[in-house]
């Protein structure tokens, strides 16, 4: 079921994605070489319950940390852990979500560590920008197909792979709400979108194939081709002529 969010309730939201955006840009300014990316679990949790709210993805469907941490490859969900050592040259996709009041705000950054190759800097750019793509065309009444259509035209035109087997959703209440948010669709297909709808768009974009499978850790999504993939995400709300970009 699809939820118009009252005033207050967007507000509630907002107060969340200003948690998770600061949180981001903590883990921005602390994220170096020769960290765990359990240390940026640490970082992240310790300021989403400093702000009186509570990280949303720990215990989710049971899974282990604050925070998910993907690498290279990894597309998303990539669990923290003291074993793995983020180097130089990586991208680190870091996705984050709190709840504040019973609200939920989700946003996600690919983070470049040190010297990264230009073709990767590329990929990172473009999935950042394929967002912008995306929500530069929202507006009451548009449908979710145009969103998708701009978004997957923009990545595609560089030769990249759209992730199909994960999408961005619908946020309230609950982190993951309908509608689905694809990152790909056809012009004048799909539902329309209302005043005061809120969603959390995310493109997840990889240098080749957009096929991807999963870990034996029944979490970590990596590419087929195991070329990179960056993610990036924000929870916007519809408005009459546009929308708010709530976690940036």
């Amino acid at each position: 079921m699809i939820t118009i969010k009252t005033p207050q309730e967007v507000e509630l939201m907002r107060k969340a994605n200003i948690i998770v955006r600061d949180t981001l840009n903590l883990i921005q300014d602390k994220i170096k070489a020769g960290m765990t990316t359990k240390e940026l679990d640490k970082i992240a949790y310790d300021y989403i319950t400093k702000c009186n709210a509570v990280p949303s993805f720990l215990g989710y469907s049971g899974f282990p940390a604050s925070i998910c941490t993907s690498i290279n490859e990894q597309v998303v969900h990539g669990i923290p852990s003291d074993k793995v050592i983020i180097k130089e040259g990586d991208i680190v996709s870091v996705d984050c979500g709190s709840i504040y009041k019973g609200y939920n705000g989700d946003a996600a950054r690919t983070f470049m560590i040190g010297k990264v190759d230009e073709k990767v800097q590329q990929l990172v750019k473009v999935t950042e920008q394929s967002f912008f793509e995306g929500v530069k065309i929202l507006k009451e009444g548009v449908r979710l197909g145009d969103l998708g259509h701009a978004i997957q035209s923009y990545a595609e035109s560089f030769g990249y792979g759209v992730v199909r087997a994960l999408v961005g959703h619908g946020i309230g209440r609950d982190m993951h709400e309908d509608p689905e948010v694809p990152n790909y669709g056809r012009e004048g297909h799909g539902l329309r979108l209302r005043k005061n709808m809120t969603i959390a768009i995310e493109p997840m974009i990889n240098m080749g194939t957009h096929e991807v499978y999963m870990l034996d850790d029944g979490w970590t999504i990596v590419t087929e081709d195991n070329l990179p993939s960056a993610h990036y995400e924000n929870t916007v709300v519809i408005t009459e002529d546009g929308v708010e970009i709530l976690s940036l």
